[in-house]
Formats: structure tokens, C-alpha cells, sequence
């Protein structure tokens, strides 16, 4: 039996772990670009402005979507001063193509959210960027 050799019952060495990105700010991950602010960047964000614990600033901003939503289920327009206005429009009953057959089928009339900006937040984005317009369609 000497040619024999006896296995191993050691695991085998572990690798370390391997070293993580730093997170980046909201501000820093957005800057720049036309990305989107996701809501842990808002709260983020909020808690920086107004001196919040970010638990406390997650809770402001569920509140405040939450009645945003509720508002809008009862069919009341909502003014965000400085942004626009969120409202609830009727859309009329269309005929459609459904994707893949170009079967026609009869869309039904529903409701939708609408966004209006603001005078003020269209100048805005108006003076810093000349395609603006592209920004703002509906």
C-alpha cells in the first residue's frame, strides 16, 4: 500500500474577496449624463439637503409619492411647483395592430397619467441645452 497516496481532507484555500467599487453619490452618478435618478438616489439626495437620516427621507419621499398616487387615483391634478403638473386624462377607444400577427383589435378608452412642465423648468432646460425639445416630448 505504499503507492498510495491519502487524499487531502483540508478545504481547499479561500481567495480574497475582491475589493468592491466605492458607491457613488446620486449627484456624482447622474452628473452628466441623462440617466435616471433612482429612488434610493432621491432619498440620498434628501437626506443631504435637508439634514435627514436617510430612514427619515425615505419615509418623506413614500409619503409623498404615496399621496402624489392617491391624488392622482381620485382624479385630482397634482402642481409640483417648479416642475409641472401631473394629471389623469381619458384616452378615446383606438383601433390597434397587435405585434407579431398585425392581427386589428379594438384598444378600449382608458385613462392616462399625463406630465405638463412648468414655464419656468422648460426655460431652464431651453437655455442650457439646444435640444431641448427632445427632452420634453410627451
Amino acid at each position: 500500500m505504499r503507492g498510495m497516496t491519502k487524499k487531502s481532507t483540508k478545504a481547499p484555500a479561500k481567495k480574497p474577496a475582491a475589493a468592491k467599487a466605492p458607491k457613488r453619490g446620486a449627484a456624482e452618478a447622474t452628473a452628466g449624463r441623462g440617466g435616471k435618478v433612482a429612488k434610493t438616489q432621491l432619498v440620498e439626495q434628501v437626506a443631504e439637503k435637508s439634514g435627514l437620516t436617510k430612514k427619515q427621507a425615505a419615509q418623506g419621499v413614500d409619503a409623498a409619492m404615496d399621496t402624489i398616487v392617491e391624488a392622482l387615483r381620485q382624479g385630482q391634478s397634482v402642481g409640483l411647483p417648479g416642475l409641472g403638473t401631473l394629471s389623469v386624462r381619458d384616452t378615446a377607444a383606438r383601433t390597434g395592430v397587435r405585434p407579431g400577427t398585425s392581427e386589428r383589435i379594438q384598444i378600449p378608452a382608458g385613462k392616462k397619467v399625463a406630465f405638463k412642465v412648468a414655464q419656468t423648468l422648460k426655460g431652464e432646460l431651453k437655455q442650457r441645452s439646444p435640444d431641448y425639445h427632445v427632452l420634453l416630448a410627451d
